[in-house]
Formats: structure tokens, sequence, C-alpha cells
């Protein structure tokens, strides 16, 4: 089998697109990752106690194989070795063999990427290690081919070796195994001290602009991944402290992006990252978190400068998203592949001669200068180096500033571009897609209806609510087990897989955004809701701080808890977030103080490399900075209560959390989540606003202009 010919429109919903011969256990697996392996002569298993049992019978090592459905480099590897009818046997013979999706299990890719970082000093996917039956590795790598290559061992190589030492020398292999669990059980997960402070936050902000690239935007060589949270902190610093660099930092790195290749100019949306320091050559997969968070950065960067430019990169992410990545159901797939037809990037990259015969003259003259179109090509393959004859569309400068170049008016320009990238986009539809992951993540979606809800705030866009309302009642409705706790992972009518902090923390700060997109008080006792159930199941009452997994999981190597903000931010930085604007929106201390032990706990840890940890640090300056209440109190289609939430909603208060209470109502809901609020009411008949600091608050104000000032003078 090509595994590249998975990326076509007749993959079944197996992954399997019609393949003779028998398959493998995983074909009755949901994951599209697992069912791209269901028909490899690999005698693959799912996690799960059949193989550790089978392990221990047979008397044979693990091989534990980790990665995801649009892994370019997991893809390269099956068709190289798992594929290999000589490979394949060879690892049928020498070991039980263990494939597992890290989107569904990222509890045990969290464990196992660990021991890689701490025997090899680098991690990646695919993720390969050998462990013996009780799940103690003994040995680690990333990618292998078949054959010995370049200093790379070669599945052949590894496969007989194993099975000579696993016959051989079994003591050295246990002395070896339980040396790496007992390094792996000694790293800390925390390390406790005071809350953050203020120094800390200098620190990550000096750190950052020790990184900053002046020339091209982002933080440290080529390869360049987007990390939105870094600019969400850029933002909230220059908030509390006015520190003008570092809106700079944060706004020439968007802009970047937005021009480089890792931007997709022709369907929206973003690639995973770029391989080269210009934001030029992607490594083309795109997955739903680069979109939600990448789309809150460009909503708050618009926010903060009222740049249109910023606000149609992130329309262009919503459309993407909105239009490819929705599921009957209203919630959003995971991710998109690479690789087409056997490329990577062939459904995204342009000849010069396709320039020419699918635009008129004009356009493609406009187009060819604008995206740096070349006769040669400039899209240069990552693996060989080789220049591929084919172009990616990428901007070196401005769209206002290739219209000075050009002499031409700006809109005149925007218009033939537009019209131009239409034309693209409509040939690009009919390409062979790429492969895409269809299973529906909780955690991925949470942050998704966070980035909805905001946006459709700022942009005053009840559609973007919409998407978000109908993805968060599907999660809410569906994504729960009899006891009413968060399941995982959904896909193909089948909810299944434990969850985790991931998945409470980010689905609760898409509620409370969602909350005050449309003030409905269910969400915001959802999160409530959520709130106590992710303290009752993940948090370490003598240590402080959130476990990936809950009390009751399945026991691993090792229980973890994780702090790094990498490609999405911890768990345990988006549960600080949570628990600081639930606090701040329902006067409740107790979440106040569960906030500041979680900042204790970890305080060690981020004091040594401060820049690591972002969007904990701008949960941190939720306190930091001071954060407001504000309540409006009106009748729900008051066209002054409205224009006042309009007006918060169009001024940048990162620290700002905003209930409505209804005049309408003889009793309030909200008054039994927030009692603050019960004696709230309008004055005079009028629309009314309280604005409070830290739930201590200033006499009620009916004018706009008050409330603003109000807020202005006391947010820092």
């Amino acid at each position: 089998m090509d595994v590249h010919s998975r990326n076509t429109p007749e993959l079944d919903k197996h992954g399997a697109h019609g393949r003779i011969g028998r398959p493998n256990r995983l074909i009755h697996e949901k994951s599209p990752y697992l069912l791209q392996h269901a028909y490899n002569p690999v005698d693959w298993f799912p996690w799960g106690q059949e193989a550790f049992d089978l392990a221990r019978e047979l008397d044979k090592p693990i091989f534990l194989s980790i990665g995801y459905s649009t892994c370019h480099w997991c893809h390269v590897m099956e068709k190289e070795s798992f594929e290999d009818t000589e490979v394949a046997e060879l690892m049928n013979d020498a070991f039980v063999s263990i494939k597992v999706d890290r989107e569904e299990r990222p509890d045990i890719d969290n464990i196992y990427m660990t021991v890689c970082q701490m025997m090899t000093g680098g991690g990646g996917w695919p993720l390969n290690l050998v462990m013996t039956p009780d799940k103690r590795p003994f040995f680690a790598g990333t990618y292998f081919p078949k054959a010995t290559r370049h200093g790379r061992i070669g599945m052949m190589d590894l496969g007989r070796r194993i099975k000579q030492l696993w016959a051989k020398d079994r003591s050295e292999i246990d002395l070896s195994a339980d040396k790496v669990v007992s390094a792996l059980r000694q790293i800390p997960d925390d390390s406790p001290g005071d809350p953050v402070q203020t120094s800390t936050l200098a620190v990550a902000y000096q750190q950052l602009g020790q990184r900053f690239d002046e020339s091209n935007g982002g933080f440290g060589a080529a390869p360049k991944f987007p990390t939105p949270h870094n600019m969400l902190f850029l933002f909230r610093y220059r908030h509390r402290t006015g520190e003008v660099k570092a809106t700079e930092m944060a706004l020439k790195t968007l802009r970047s992006m937005s021009l480089g290749g890792i931007h997709d100019h022709v369907g929206g949306g973003f690639h995973r990252y770029s391989t080269d320091e210009n934001w030029l050559v992607p490594h083309f997969e795109k997955m739903l978190y680069d979109q939600a968070l990448l789309a809150m950065a460009y909503t708050e960067a618009y926010l903060i400068t009222r740049d249109d430019e910023f606000k149609r990169v992130a329309s262009g992410i919503f459309e993407y998203v909105m239009r490819d990545m929705v599921s009957p159901q209203g919630a959003f797939f995971s991710a998109e592949d690479a690789d087409s037809e056997g490329e990577e990037g062939k459904f995204y990259t342009w000849s010069w001669q396709e320039i020419q015969e699918v635009l008129a003259p004009e356009e493609s003259r406009v187009v060819q200068s604008v995206f740096n179109i070349r006769p040669e090509g400039n899209f240069r393959e990552e693996a060989s180096g080789e220049m591929t004859g084919t172009n990616i569309l990428h901007m070196r400068s401005s769209l206002d500033a290739c219209a000075r170049d050009l002499n031409v008016h700006p809109e005149g320009l925007r218009a033939v571009v537009e019209g131009a990238l239409k034309k693209l986009f409509d040939v690009r539809s009919g390409r062979i897609r790429p492969h895409r992951d269809d299973k529906v993540l909780t955690d991925w979606n949470g942050l998704m209806i966070a980035s909805l809800a905001k946006a459709g705030q700022v942009f005053g866009n009840q559609t973007y609510v919409q998407a978000a309302t109908r993805a968060a009642d599907f999660i809410l409705g569906t994504m729960r087990d009899e006891e009413g706790r968060l399941i995982h992972r959904f896909r193909d009518g089948h909810a299944g897989i434990a969850s985790t902090i991931d998945d409470y923390a980010f689905l609760i700060l898409g509620l409370l955004e969602l909350y005050e997109a449309v003030f409905d008080i269910r969400y915001l006792r959802s999160a409530l809701d959520l709130t106590s159930d992710m303290i009752a199941r993940f948090w370490d009452s003598s240590a402080g701080g959130f476990y990936i997994t809950a009390h009751d999981s399945e026991e691993l190597l090792v229980r973890k808890k994780d702090i790094y903000d990498g490609a999405t931010p911890s768990g345990n930085s988006v549960a600080l977030m949570c628990l600081r604007r639930l606090a701040s929106l329902t006067a409740n201390l107790k979440l106040d103080r569960i906030g500041d032990r979680l900042e204790e706990a970890f305080s060690g840890n981020i004091r040594q490399l401060p820049s690591a940890y972002t969007f904990f640090l701008s949960a941190a300056e939720f306190r930091l900075g001071s954060s407001h209440e504000i309540v409006i109190v009106g009748s729900d289609d008051d066209p002054h209560a409205l224009q006042m939430l309009k007006e918060l909603r169009s001024t940048f208060l990162p620290h700002k959390a905003v209930l409505f209470k209804s005049s309408d109502e003889k009793t309030s809901e909200l008054s039994e989540i927030a009692p603050f609020t019960e004696s709230m009411s309008c004055i005079d008949g009028q629309a009314s606003a309280y604005v409070c600091k830290s739930h201590e608050c200033m006499l009620p104000t009916t004018e706009i202009g008050h409330m603003m000032e109000l807020l202005n003078n006391r947010q820092k």
C-alpha cells in the first residue's frame, strides 16, 4: 500500500479505502492514525492489557510506536518499514508491537516522550521505544529507516540486536530499564515557592527580547513555530507596564507570519511551522489548535491596533475552519495532513505555468509580483533541499507596500488579488486533498470555542458566536459519560477515552468566553461545575497543581503534571487562567486560593526559564494587573445596554470579567452564582454599569463614557 494514497476521496471510515488482505487488530479502533496502520503486515495491537499479557506469556519485549495521522515522518516510516514484509516478519518475531495515537493518549505520549528526551537528548514523532512487558522502557528513538544509514540505525538491525540482547543479556536490560524508570520518577513535576512576581514576568519579557528576530519576527532560529501564547503574553505585559517594545515584537511576528508561506493565502489558516527563519517554507500540516490560538492572537492584535489586516487574517482562519474542519454535529476536526498524492505540500504549491493558465494576464502579473512566483519555483524540499520547480505563495511586504511599488491604488490592487485568489482556490478545490483527521477532541475544541467566541465579540460577528455555541453544545451533550465527566475523543458516532486536565481546562476557557459572548447562564454554570469536577479529579491536594490524568485513570509508569507551554499551553496554565477568571466573575475566594496554590506549586520551575511558560504568566498577569468585574444591568434588548457591551468589547481590557444581569427577570439565576450582583439594578430605569476592581465596586453609572473612564483610570 502507498501510505499517501489514503489521502484521497475514496478513503473509507476505517482509513483503509478498500484494502485487500487480513487486517490486524487496529481495524476495530476509531483513531484515523491507528486505522491507517490496520493493514500493515506488522501484527499491531492497540494499547491495552491484551498486548502486555501476551508479551509476558511469550516472553517478548514491547515495541511501542507513537504518532498521529497527519505526521509526515510517521508516514515515511510506515511506508519504509511497517508496510515492508521483511521488517514486519522480524518485528512479529522479536516483539509484541503496540501503536498509539498521541492525540488520543497524550498521557502516554507525555511519559514516553520524556523518556526519549532523557535517553537521547531529543524527541519528536514518530516516537518509538522498546520496553519490557511491565512497561519499563530501555531503548528510545524517533524515525528509523528500514536499513541503517547515515549513522541512524535501521529497523532491521534494531530488531536483530534487541532480539539478541533479550535472549542473552536480560539482566543488563532490566538494569537499564530500572535506571530509566528511577530517573523518570525523580524528575520533579513541581518546585514550590511564592506566587509569581512581576520580576519573573520581566525576565520572561527580557528572554523573549533576546531571542527576538528583528528582521523576520519570531523567537529563535529555524525551525520557527508560531507559539501564539508568546504574543498573548506580550500584549498583556505591555498593557500593565507600558513597555512599547513588547507590543512591537508581537505585532512584527504576527505580520511576518501572515505574509509568509506558513500562512495559506489561498484557503486561509496556518501551517504547522516554518522550516526556515523567513516563514517561507512551512511544514504543511494544519492543526486545529494552531488555528484557534493564532486567531486569538490576531483578534487581540486588531483590538489593540485597529489594523484591518489583522482582522482579515483572523477571519481567514475562521473561514477555513468553518468550511473544512466542521463535523456534521458542529464540532471541529483535529488536523489536515501535509501530504497528498505522495508529496508534501503538493496540494498547496503552484507552478509558474499553472498560474498563467488559471489567471487572466493582468491577474497573473499581479499575483506573480505580489506573491513572489518564479519560473524556476521558490519551494525547496525540506528533506533533500532540492528545488521542486513549484511555488509557495508568500509576500515580502504588505499589500499597501506592494501597491506603492506597482504604482496602483491599494484598494484596486486588493480587488485584483482577492479575485485571483478566488480563482486559485476554485482550481485547488479540484485537487486531491490531504488526509483530514476527523476525530473530535474535547481540549482542542475548547480552544476553538474560546477563539470563535472572543472574535465574535470583538468583530460583532454572530456567525462566529453561533459556531462556538453549536460546538459547545455538542461537547457538553455528547462527550460526557454517565457520571457527567468529560470524554476526550469522539469519532464515527462513538465517544471514548478518559479525559485529561487539558480537556477540562481548555473547555472551561471556551465556556467562559462563550458566556461573555451570549450571557447564557448555563455556560457559566457548566464552567463552574466542570471546575469543581476538575479539582476533584485532577488536583494534588498535598503539593498543589493538577495532574495530567485523573485520580482513577489507568495507572502508568508515573503520574505526571505538565506546566510547559509548548505547541499548546499546558493544562495547568489554562486552568490557572480559568480559576482567576471564574473567581473574578463569581467572587468565589476558594477558587482564588486554589489559583494561589497553583502558582506556588510551579513558581520554582517557572523562575528557571520564565519564557517557556508564557500562558501561565498571562494568567498570573490577571492577578498582578488587577482584575475588573463589570456588571451590566438592563433589558435584554435595550440598545443602551448593548452599546455598553459593544464599547467594552471594542477595548483591550485583558483582565476584565463581564456579567450581564437582565432586568427583565424577577429573580436572577446570576445572583445564585455571583451573589455580589444580587442588589444591583437599573438606575432610574436606565441600563447601568457597575465597575469593580477585585470585587471592590464603585458607584454605578448609566454613562458609557464614565464607565470607560472608571476602567481606564484603574486598569493598571
